[in-house]
């Protein structure tokens, strides 16, 4: 009995030792967020007469590197990066190794961004810098500023900023070949910094290099420039604006789609005024057309009659430009006439145009082959347009609310530049009730000039007025629900589009202004905001 009460004993004991663990178990502490602190570096920080090949930078816990090749970067730029170490694992400390040998009596910078982490938690030691001078002295002057994009209400990150000296070897083509004298980044935010200058005159630029080679490539990378020169220690901040620039026109390539249809790429922007393109086989002219692709640079370009050879030499000729390009040419299948609609949204707005396109290339409408009808079946009044270079059909009638209508094309309403016509087709389209839409009334004070006024939606224009100068006020009807941005254009030269710049002709793209806040549009909802320019946008380059 004694052994039994004293196992009872020692099984309570037991038992109320686990309970008491379970309702205390070990957690762990709370979760590091203190990044990596710098201890020491051989040689050390802001070393003057620097001859070492090898740097080490020590912290006081393992740390490694993220993202590098974006976050590192150097100043001025060698043309042989160094090794920078450690590219994956955990250490205490990182290593620089010198491939190049450096300039006498400068200052270089390497500034690590954020790209330094502690290695288990990745807390970032932000915008740690090592600097050392070939030289008696540092340079210590230093130059700040932002870059904003010029049509985009965000900006990408990690965007670069040079520096070049304006000496007598500087000219307008050293950005395209040459590598700038000093090097900074946007990283994370949109502001640039640059320490440890030495007093002159600089070019200042932006560039988002999609390279990372520091020159500048049109094709690809945006751009932004400051108009004058820079004198440090006189000038200390600049604000730049960040564009893409139209590239001259230039042919590209022709490759065959079909048994007459060729796609024609090309770079910049094309000028169609009085543009001709004759396609020529074993001199004999063709006949041709073309109409612009959607969302890229090319021409669909149709070429007839069909005869059999090897290529076929298109011949490209207007005011600005004779060029040539030749294309494989074999027998293909033949592209059938198709039409469909290019409307965005589903229903119309009342003010709101059918528009249709075709995949060959439209040549005839005939209106009357063309029947359009309402709900109650009554026919209704309308009329047609045909762009020949965007190949659609604009289809233009009075609409109602809350109305349903069919468009019925009837066979040969419609022909192709190859003879071909259309079956019957038809198309239903309705429109909502007001109460389906939301309306937002502007009033814009500080207008100008003219101003384009756009409903951002995605990235992409969901609306577009224009307010002449002297107008204050315009309303958006019939808006379709959803969160909008509204983007202001200042349109100096009245062509209702925004125009971008040029660094060789020292231009710089049109102004805009994103209204701060995001605009909700409700169904059967009145929304009315004032809008005020800022003066400093205005009066700035």
């Amino acid at each position: 009995m004694k052994l039994f009460k004293r196992f009872a004993t020692v099984l309570v004991i037991v038992l109320s030792i686990i309970s008491c663990a379970k309702r205390g178990s070990i957690t762990g502490g709370p979760k590091d967020e203190t990044p990596p602190q710098f201890l020491r570096s051989y040689p050390p920080n802001f070393s003057t007469n620097f001859k070492s090949q090898e740097v080490k930078i020590y912290f006081d816990e393992l740390i490694s590197l993220e993202k590098p090749d974006q976050q590192i970067i150097i100043s001025p730029p060698m043309k042989n990066k160094p090794e920078i170490t450690p590219l994956a694992g955990a250490r205490k400390y990182v290593k620089i190794k010198f491939k190049d040998t450096l300039n006498p009596n400068t200052t270089y910078t390497i500034n690590f961004g954020s790209s330094v982490v502690d290695y288990n938690e990745k807390n970032p030691f932000t915008f740690f810098q090592y600097v050392f001078s070939t030289g008696n002295e540092l340079d210590s002057l230093g130059f700040k500023g932002a870059v904003i994009d010029a049509l985009k209400k965000e900006t990408d990150k990690n965007i670069s900023v040079f520096l070049y000296e304006k000496n007598e070897t500087y000219t307008d083509s050293t950005i395209y070949k040459t590598v700038p004298r000093y090097v900074s980044s946007t990283l994370d935010s949109t502001l640039f910094e640059f320490k440890n200058l030495k007093a002159g005159e600089y070019k200042l630029v932006a560039i988002n290099d999609k390279n990372s080679n520091y020159v500048y490539d049109p094709k690809q990378d945006d751009i932004a420039f400051l108009d004058k020169t820079i004198s440090i220690p006189q000038d200390s901040i600049a604000d730049l604006r960040l564009f893409k620039e139209k590239l001259p026109f230039r042919l590209s390539r022709a490759k065959q789609t079909s048994k007459y249809g060729f796609e024609i790429g090309y770079f910049g922007e094309i000028d169609t005024t009085d543009l001709k393109i004759s396609p020529i086989v074993e001199g004999q002219q063709m006949q041709a057309t073309y109409f612009k692709a959607e969302e890229k640079d090319t021409l669909k370009v149709y070429a007839k009659p069909f005869v059999e050879q090897d290529s076929l030499l298109f011949i490209f000729k207007n005011k600005m430009v004779n060029d040539t390009l030749i294309s494989r040419y074999k027998d293909q299948y033949l592209d059938t006439l198709k039409i469909a609609k290019a409307n965005k949204n589903s229903r119309l707005a009342t003010d709101e145009a059918v528009l249709l396109k075709a995949n060959s290339p439209l040549y005839n409408v005939d209106s009357s082959k063309i029947q359009l009808i309402d709900k109650d079946s009554l026919p209704l009044t309308f009329s047609q347009k045909l762009n020949r270079y965007k190949n659609t059909v604009e289809i233009n009638f009075k609409k109602t609310e809350a109305n349903k209508y069919n468009l019925t094309f009837f066979p040969e309403a419609l022909e192709d530049f190859l003879g071909q016509v259309n079956d019957t087709i038809h198309f239903n389209f309705s429109t909502g009730e007001k109460a389906d839409y939301g309306t937002l009334s502007l009033s814009i004070n500080g207008v100008s000039s003219n101003i384009v006024v756009e409903l951002t939606k995605s990235k992409e224009v969901a609306y577009q007025k224009t307010l002449v100068k002297g107008q204050n006020t315009v309303d958006f009807n019939e808006v379709n629900p959803g969160k909008y941005d509204i983007r202001l254009i200042i349109d100096e030269n009245a062509n209702g589009n925004w125009d971008t710049g040029s660094f060789l002709e020292k231009k710089q793209p049109e102004k805009t202004y994103f209204y701060p806040e995001t605009i909700n549009i409700r169904a059967n909802w009145d929304v009315q905001q004032t809008i005020s320019i800022p003066e400093a946008l205005m009066k700035r380059p």
